[in-house]
C-alpha cells in the first residue's frame, strides 16, 4: 500500500539530511507505527508521503501511484492528520466538513451519515453549528479525525493522533484504526506513547537522526534488542545507542 524509495530531505543550506535514505514497505492491512525522538525526522517523512514536501531524491508510492507525478490520484486514497491542526477558524464545523466532503466529491446522502457517526463517536456533534475559532485543541482534534474518516480512505495517516483526546476518544481512534485495518486498509501513525503502539501496530519502525535503526514487530524487536521488557524500554535502548 505505501512505498517508500530512498527518500531523502534537506533544509535550506543544511548538510544535515532530515531525513536520510529512508526505505519502507507497509502492507494493507497493517497498523504500522512510525517512532522517534522529537527532531528524529518523523512529521518531515510524513510530510512527504502526503505530498506536502518534495523529497530531494526517492520517491513515494500510495497503492502503486507515485505521490509526486501523479498527486490528485494519490490523494484520492489518503486521509492525513497532522501533530497540530490547523483549519479554517472562521468556519463553523459543519461548514468545514462539507468542504472536506465537497472536495472528495462525496454524496450528500453519504456524507450525513457519516458526520453524524463520527461526530457523535467524537462527542462534538452539539458543537458543528459553532465557529471553529471558539474550539478547544481537542475539539478541533477530533473535528479533523471526523473529516479525515469521511473519505473511508485506503491510506490512513496520523501525526500523533492522540495528542488533546480524551480517554474515550482516544479508544474511539484506536478501535477505529483497527476495524479499517480489519477490512484491508492500512494506517500509518507517529506518536510517543509508547504503550498505544507496542499494543496497537502490526509493525513498528524507530526513525533516528532521519535514519530507520530498527523495523519489525514486536517479537522481532524484542529479539534484536538487550532490553526486551517493552517498547519503551527497546526504543531508549536504541535512540541512546545511536
Amino acid at each position: 500500500m505505501l512505498k517508500l524509495e530512498g527518500i531523502s530531505k534537506s533544509y535550506g543550506k543544511s548538510k544535515v539530511k532530515a531525513v536520510n535514505d529512508v526505505n519502507l514497505e507497509v502492507k494493507s492491512g497493517e497498523i504500522f507505527g512510525f517512532l522517534g525522538p522529537n527532531g528524529a525526522g518523523k512529521t518531515t517523512t510524513i510530510k512527504m508521503i502526503v505530498g506536502l514536501l518534495k523529497p530531494d531524491e526517492g520517491k513515494v508510492f500510495v497503492d502503486g501511484v507515485n505521490v509526486w507525478e501523479e498527486p490528485l490520484k494519490s490523494k484520492e486514497k489518503i486521509s492525513y492528520v497532522p501533530d497540530n491542526p490547523e483549519i479554517y477558524d472562521r468556519l463553523k464545523g459543519i461548514e468545514y466538513l462539507n468542504f472536506i466532503a465537497d472536495m472528495y466529491g462525496i454524496e450528500k446522502d453519504k456524507r450525513k451519515e457519516k458526520i453524524e457517526y463520527y461526530s457523535k463517536l467524537f462527542n462534538i456533534e452539539n458543537a458543528l453549528w459553532d465557529i471553529i475559532s471558539s474550539y478547544s485543541h481537542g475539539m478541533k482534534q477530533k473535528l479533523v479525525l471526523t473529516s479525515a474518516l469521511l473519505n473511508d480512505p485506503q491510506l490512513f495517516i496520523l501525526d500523533e493522533p492522540m495528542v488533546g483526546l480524551d480517554p474515550k476518544s482516544s479508544f474511539n481512534l484506536k478501535e477505529i484504526m483497527r476495524h479499517m485495518c480489519d477490512q484491508g486498509k492500512t494506517v500509518f501513525f507517529s506518536t510517543h506513547v509508547m504503550e498505544v503502539a507496542e499494543k496497537l501496530c502490526d509493525r513498528i519502525a524507530i526513525i533516528n537522526n532521519g535514519r530507520i535503526i530498527a523495523l519489525g514487530t514486536m517479537e522481532e524487536l524484542r529479539s534484536s534488542a538487550k532490553e526486551k521488557e517493552s517498547l519503551e524500554n527497546i526504543f531508549l535502548e536504541l535512540t541512546e545507542d545511536e
